[in-house]
């Protein structure tokens, strides 16, 4: 635990597939703003999605970023999400003990049929239908939902979420207010006790480990009004949140495979230097630095009103100029 006076920072690598480019870009914002604040930063590695894991990924990603000139002041000992589902459970009873959530049965077909009458607004940016409220002081227990269920799994828990927007400041992109009972609903917040949806278990994570800066991809601005919620009902304090914008391909989609290869192992197995790789990440993020750049050398450059608010469209040309050895 940390005083409550210091910056505290985190990365939290997802073991699904290796480190890319749009990663690492995200990781260096996220550490120069802890840094040039004499923060704290924590590793935390999030794997709960297991079917998407894969073995001896979080032991290469760790390597890469160390690789590439970065530190970190706690973790990933005690901060993988995997090791912490006794926590997890202390966090489901208190918000099931004050009647903040409640368990649900519905299937996404349930979901989409409740939508009466489709229109704007059932669906959020990233398609994910707004839940009218189905299960909601249906059952009065877990137990009462299984028995209801007719594949008598149990339920998936979903936060009440009451009318009202959302509203916070982005370290990069300013003030935003988000609908959250407009466009999701109650959402999900667990698929068991000891087991949160990405929502709740980086909430818990970030109050148990007294994160006060939240830096991640633009693709997550969508999900701090749920975050929010959940602060403030769990009487936490509410970290600032930056999102960076995200490195996409030229069809403006996340970066995938068809987009060339923009893996960290690639460019290091080819032989390029690591301070290459930050230089050139640094230089598409608007921080205008020489040839060659370890992350500590961007520290005197760095500010929030420095970077730029523009994806970066990682085309052909773009990939060329790290793939070429520097001379």
């Amino acid at each position: 635990m940390t005083n409550d006076s210091v910056h505290v920072s985190r990365l939290a690598p997802s073991p699904t597939g290796a480190l890319h480019l749009g990663n690492i870009r995200t990781f260096l914002w996220a550490w120069l703003s802890a840094r040039a604040q004499n923060g704290r930063v924590i590793m935390r590695v999030e794997d709960l999605d297991s079917p998407r894991v894969k073995p001896g990924v979080t032991e290469k990603m760790l390597d890469d970023l160390k690789w590439l000139g970065f530190d970190w002041d706690e973790g990933p000992d005690g901060c993988v999400q995997t090791q912490r589902r006794a926590y997890y459970l202390q966090i489901h009873e208190q918000l099931r003990a004050c009647g903040a959530i409640y368990p649900c049965i519905c299937t996404r077909g349930d979901i989409a049929a409740a939508q009466s009458a489709p229109h704007e607004g059932d669906a959020d940016s990233e398609g994910e239908l707004r839940y009218p409220g189905i299960c909601r002081g249906k059952f009065a227990d877990e137990a009462s939902a299984i028995a209801a269920s007719p594949t008598g799994r149990a339920p998936a828990w979903r936060l009440k979420v009451e009318p009202g927007r959302i509203e916070y400041t982005d370290l990069l992109s300013g003030p935003h207010a988000i609908d959250v009972h407009g466009t999701i609903g109650d959402f999900i917040v667990a698929k068991g006790p000891d087991n949160p949806a990405y929502q709740l278990a980086v909430v818990a994570d970030d109050i148990a480990m007294n994160v006060t800066e939240v830096v991640r991809g633009d693709d997550l601005i969508s999900s701090t009004g749920r975050q929010i919620l959940l602060y403030r009902l769990l009487g936490a304090p509410i970290p600032k949140f930056g999102h960076v914008p995200l490195v996409v391909g030229p069809d403006g989609k996340r970066l995938a495979k068809r987009h060339g290869d923009a893996r960290i192992a690639s460019f290091r197995a080819a032989g390029i230097p690591p301070s290459h790789i930050i230089a050139t990440l640094a230089r598409w993020s608007g921080l205008h630095c020489g040839p060659a750049a370890m992350p500590r050398d961007l520290l005197p450059l760095w500010s929030w009103s420095n970077v730029l608010r523009d994806r970066v469209v990682l085309t052909p040309e773009k990939l060329a100029e790290l793939e070429q050895r520097p001379k």
